[in-house]
């Protein structure tokens, strides 16, 4: 069993392990922009 009063401390970066690409806002904002033209042209689509 583990000793609760073993501990260690490590700094943010250290528990990433390194790279943070950021690459998920770019991902999160295209998938937007494609959902919202695809609503778009879904309800223009709709009306005639």
């Amino acid at each position: 069993m583990a000793d609760p009063e073993d501990t260690t401390e490590v700094s943010g970066t250290e528990a990433r392990s390194g790279a943070t690409p950021h690459v998920t806002r770019y991902v999160l904002g295209v998938s937007l922009v494609v959902i919202v033209i695809l609503f778009a042209v879904l309800l223009a689509i709709g009306m005639r």
